[in-house]
């Protein structure tokens, strides 16, 4: 079936995408001391036949692929099953200089932040190709579902913004981390981060999912404190009802990258503040201030 063996695959994949960031020149945030964007990754599998992605088609949209559907766009010759499929996550930590840097500002982004969300998604892009070539190298299909010349963006009738592929819902089922009030996902490497994914013709045992519930790791949900996200975000876009995706684009839009090219120089995008400065920036929170009721770093 392929040239790797699948007892071997888990371990050499992770090795791939580690390597990469660890070992990669592209891995930097284009300034002139061409800083790391991101630090050691997190990576975990889904089989592609999880009924969670049948779940997400029912929740987020019809159009929202499930793993078959995108790989069968990729390769429309090759009759696959969903269960010969499995599907790869990582996330991408940001880096202690800019989380720090975002922790300390209120209403634009860090220009480190400001780098990371603008260079480093193209670090995350690269990193989906090589995952896709070097699977390919051992007679493995496989594709990144965002680098699809199909993926789109979309309007979904009960979340509003939304596309044919997401990879925090793919980190989700491959068990890295679940959704926090302001829609970012909490994983053990907090939620200043990057994600990325690739659906891959190949059988790798699926990640443990420690949770059941997609809100378990957000304080303001489980256990009805912090909220600190909601003080963060300088458009108001987070409340206890959740986040509005079009006041948060639109700020980010009209706001932000007009001060990110103003301030920094470069047509960069981003914001990122309700991931700075919040119990579940760098890790799932755990400790509670008896003098704040709220859980903190």
């Amino acid at each position: 079936m392929n040239a790797l063996g699948n007892d071997h695959a888990e371990t050499w994949i992770r090795s791939v995408i580690q390597d990469y960031i660890r070992d990669s020149p592209d891995n930097h945030l284009n300034n002139a001391d061409r800083e790391r964007a991101f630090d050691a990754p997190l990576v975990g599998f889904a089989h592609g036949a999880d009924p969670l992605f049948n779940d997400f088609k029912e929740h987020v949209g019809s159009f929202h692929w499930t793993p078959r559907e995108a790989f069968s766009l990729a390769f429309p010759s090759q009759t696959v099953s969903a269960g010969e499929l499995t599907v790869i996550s990582w996330i991408l930590p940001q880096t202690r200089a800019t989380k720090a840097d975002n922790r300390r500002e209120v209403r634009f982004p860090a220009e480190r932040w400001a780098r990371a969300r603008t260079f480093g998604e193209d670090v995350n892009a690269k990193l989906r190709r090589h995952v896709e070539q070097a699977l390919e190298r051992r007679q493995i299909a496989a594709v990144a579902p965002m680098l699809a010349p199909q993926w789109a963006r979309k309007t979904s009738e009960r979340h509003g913004y939304a596309s044919t592929w997401s990879e925090r819902h793919a980190a989700y089922a491959c068990g890295l981390g679940t959704f926090g009030l302001s829609d970012g996902l909490i994983t053990p490497l907090g939620k200043a981060m990057r994600v990325g994914s690739v659906v891959a013709r190949v059988n790798i045992p699926a990640t443990p999912r420690p949770y059941s519930d997609h809100h378990a790791y957000c304080l303001f949900f489980a256990k009805g404190v912090c909220g600190r996200c909601m003080e963060r975000c300088p458009a108001d876009a987070i409340t206890p009802e959740g986040h509005d995706k079009v006041a948060c684009k639109t700020y980010i839009r009209q706001k932000a990258q007009p001060f990110i090219k103003r301030t920094y120089g470069f047509a960069g995008r981003g914001c990122g503040l309700c991931q700075t400065k919040v119990p579940c920036e760098s890790r799932i929170p755990l400790k509670e201030s008896s003098r704040t009721k709220q859980y903190l770093p």
